[in-house]
C-alpha cells in the first residue's frame, strides 16, 4: 500500500509565507498543491484547484516531506536542445562537405558522421547525424547504376544488328 504522508497546518502556513515572495508560477503552483494538501484537501480536491493531475500533487507532496521546500524549487528535465554545437558552427561545418558535393564527390552521412564526432570530441549516434542534415536541408540522392528506362540487353543487341 502506498504511503501517506501528512502536511500539517505549520507546515502549510511555512508554505504559503514562501509562496507570497515567489516569482516564478511554475513554483507557485508546486507549493500550492503542498499547502492546499496541508490545509486538509484531497489530493483530488488540490489538483482540481491547481490543474495538476492528482499522483502529480501525491509526487509533490511526498517530495516536500522528503526533502522540504528545496525540492519543490528544483526544476525537472529541460529537454529540446541537445546540439553539441551552435547551428552557424553546424553550417559552416557542413559547408565543407557541400563544396565536395558540388565538385562531384558522394557525400556519404558516415563520412560526415566522423568528422563530426572529431569536432565534438565525443561519439555520436548515428540518427543524430540525420537529424542535422534535415535540419540543414540536406536530402538523400544516390546516383543511380543504370538509367531506369535503359532498354533490355536483346532490344540493345538487336538496334545494333539494325545499323
Amino acid at each position: 500500500m502506498p504511503r501517506t504522508y501528512e502536511i500539517t497546518r505549520e507546515n502549510a502556513n511555512e508554505i504559503r509565507a514562501a509562496m507570497e515572495k515567489e516569482k516564478n508560477v511554475n513554483l507557485y503552483r508546486r507549493m500550492e498543491a503542498v499547502a492546499l494538501r496541508g490545509e486538509g484537501k484531497s489530493n483530488d480536491e488540490a489538483a482540481e484547484i491547481t490543474k495538476y493531475h492528482k499522483k502529480r500533487v501525491s509526487q509533490l507532496v511526498s517530495l516536500y516531506a522528503n526533502e522540504g521546500i528545496a525540492a519543490l524549487a528544483k526544476e525537472g528535465r529541460k529537454g529540446g536542445n541537445r546540439r553539441n554545437i551552435t547551428a552557424v558552427q553546424e553550417k559552416e561545418f557542413l559547408d565543407k562537405f557541400r563544396t565536395e558535393a558540388k565538385d562531384g564527390h558522394i557525400i556519404t552521412p558516415a563520412e560526415i558522421k566522423i568528422a563530426y564526432d572529431e569536432l565534438v570530441g565525443k561519439e555520436t549516434k548515428d540518427t543524430f547525424i540525420y537529424k542535422i542534415l534535415r535540419r540543414n536541408n540536406w536530402r538523400s540522392v544516390m546516383p543511380r547504376g543504370q538509367h531506369p528506362q535503359k532498354a533490355s540487353e536483346e532490344v540493345i543487341e538487336a538496334s545494333k544488328k539494325l545499323t
